[in-house]
């Protein structure tokens, strides 16, 4: 029987080693630089006197189009090796979890692989926000029956 302090001791000597400020340092520049990217396609879309609105629209639909290309290709997941959670919180991440699932399994066909795969992590996150909003959305409607204007 070892006591606590020798398996704190052995399992202290025996963990790999953190590197959280390289891992921290390399997710800040590599999601600085996803972001860049959309700044420099937001900047680009409005040279071309689309508005702004529309321009951070078709921003986010050109990131998430190179989220899935990229994905698909093998390169995202090369770059989220290095990368962590710099490449997780972009809206290239999100594209990078939807569609991964749905290029895995697409080998079983369109409907029973890509089909059902392809909601496998968006669809707990869409079913959420629709209860929600409808939740959210039917108190506001009950107290504004009650006279009670909140927005």
């Amino acid at each position: 029987m070892i006591s606590k302090k020798e398996y704190s001791t052995i399992v202290k000597n025996n963990s790999p080693k953190s590197k959280c400020f390289v891992n921290g340092t390399k997710a800040f520049f590599i999601g600085g630089f996803i972001c860049l990217i959309g700044q420099i396609l937001t900047d680009s879309y409005s040279l071309l006197d689309i508005s702004k609105d529309d321009a951070k629209t078709l921003t986010s639909v050109t990131l998430i189009f190179i989220g899935i290309l990229l994905t698909a290709i093998g390169v995202y997941d090369k770059i989220a090796k290095h990368g962590g959670a710099g490449t997780l919180v972009p809206i290239t991440g999100f594209a990078n979890a939807v569609s991964s699932p749905a290029i895995e399994f697409k080998s079983e066909g369109y409907i029973a692989g890509l089909g059902a795969k392809l909601f496998i992590i968006a669809g707990p996150v869409i079913v959420y926000g629709i209860t929600a909003s409808a939740v959210f959305g039917a108190v506001l409607w009950v107290l504004h029956m009650f006279g009670i204007t909140l927005f």
